[in-house]
């Protein structure tokens, strides 16, 4: 399976991130039509059917190449974690 380049997963992530701010703020048919233009190529990029999912797999792409991923606790502990700032 091909690999998507990070740097254009890093765009997407960016854009996609960008509009759905945009869209919460005013909605707009055209931000809206491109929101879904994004989300749509993000779940081509990564093999996901939805956006979450797709977001969740390009944040791990990410996190692979730019530093290994932080320890996960093997049980949950209560501890609060990180939610990614790109949902």
């Amino acid at each position: 399976m091909l690999e998507p380049d990070p740097k254009v997963v890093r765009e997407l992530l960016t854009r996609y991130a960008t509009l759905r701010i945009a869209q919460a703020e005013r909605e707009n048919p055209a931000t809206a039509r491109e929101l879904a233009d994004v989300s749509y190529t993000l779940c081509v990029m990564m093999a996901t059917t939805g956006v979450h999912d797709a977001v969740a797999k390009a944040d791990l792409l990410l996190l692979a190449k730019g530093r290994p991923a932080p320890e996960v606790p093997a049980a949950d502990t209560g501890e609060e974690r990180g939610l990614s700032l790109a949902v």
